[in-house]
């Protein structure tokens, strides 16, 4: 009898930083009268469906440990150019809320509107440690200027009153002689409210100082692995802690993988890995890619570890991947000197 051959399923890989958002993994598919809380439950049931969007939690947790603290996403407010953070590829109400300062009324809103927040840029590492670690900076950095903002940074100055002057004449004249005197004064509450707001320039600088300062703390010998002397104490808490970080990935990994079965079919099978680096960066290599490139030129330098490039063009409101360059994967390097555009024949 002659054998069978039996064809191998095609494998593909989900990028982990990009499925969060897809409602198989927001609403994960549970069996229906399941056990929940000690009751076989229908799935039309409140319990049902409470159940089912924790799982979905749990799962995006899962998924999102894979790559945690090697990507930063950042977005901006399209009306106040406030910008907040990131470690998952799409925005989360309670992180977004959690880092808007209140600087007076209507200043912080009661709820995340996903239209009024684009992306902006975001930046990748190659080692998560150093990632987590800019990511802390920036926080830190946004709320420190907020808190304690540099003088000229809430006075009144000529150009302030050159963008706020009324176009009319009659409301101009009323402007003037109202300012004539307060250049150099303190804005006014609410307009010291939207300076403070407007974070899109200086979150650029930030970037550009976390990494300079990140050089010399690697140089240094941060996120080597290797630790000073620790007491009998420490060891064994450090024990402890490596045995539930160990268990808790193993339960992580569980769910990734029960997902993936779920997806795969006889034609295909999915795998959730985070897809092999393409960046071509060294081990503490860093890559920016921008919704538009040129705001890059806000920051006065870039560390020479840092590439750039740009975000591929989408109409939701997640961060895509990078723009397909036709091979070329960075556009700009070192100086930031622009791709030039290739001459045709």
């Amino acid at each position: 009898m002659a054998s069978q051959s039996v064809t191998k399923p095609f494998q593909k890989i989900l990028d982990p930083t990009k499925i969060g958002t897809w409602n198989v993994v927001r609403r994960p598919p549970v069996e229906n009268h399941s056990v929940i809380q000690g009751k076989a439950r229908e799935q039309n049931s409140n319990a049902f469906k409470t159940h089912q969007l924790k799982e979905g939690v749990r799962l995006r947790k899962a998924i999102n440990a894979i790559t945690h603290g090697k990507n930063i996403f950042v977005y901006h407010n399209i009306r106040t150019n406030q910008v907040v953070y990131s470690l998952t590829r799409y925005l989360e109400k309670n992180n977004v809320l959690r880092q808007l300062v209140y600087h007076g009324k209507k200043t912080v809103p009661a709820t995340l509107r996903k239209d009024m927040w684009v992306p902006y840029y975001s930046v990748h590492f190659n080692e998560p440690k150093v990632g987590l670690r800019a990511y802390h900076l920036l926080r830190e950095f946004a709320v420190q200027r907020q808190f304690a903002p540099p003088r000229e940074m809430i006075t009144i100055s000529e150009k302030f009153l050159d963008q706020k002057r009324p176009k009319d004449p009659e409301g101009a004249k009323k402007f003037d002689e109202k300012y004539a005197d307060k250049v150099g004064w303190l804005m006014e509450k609410k307009h010291r409210a939207r300076a403070l707001m407007d974070q899109k320039a200086t979150s650029v600088a930030d970037v550009s100082a976390v990494l300079a300062i990140q050089e010399e703390e690697i140089a240094n010998g941060f996120a080597d692995g290797k630790r000073g002397y620790l007491t009998r104490t420490a060891r064994r808490r450090r024990r402890e802690a490596r045995a539930k970080e160990t268990a808790k990935a193993e339960e992580q990994a569980e769910r990734v993988a029960e997902l993936e079965k779920t997806l795969s079919t006889s034609e295909v099978e999915y795998k959730v890995r985070e897809p092999e680096s393409t960046n071509g960066l060294e081990s503490n290599g860093v890559k920016i890619l921008w919704t538009d490139i040129h705001d890059a030129r806000l920051a006065e330098s870039w560390p020479g570890r840092v590439r750039h490039g740009e975000l591929d063009l989408t109409r939701g409101h997640v961060i895509p991947g990078q723009k397909p360059n036709y091979g070329v994967e960075v556009l700009a390097d070192e100086a930031f000197k622009e791709k030039k555009p290739e001459q045709k024949a």
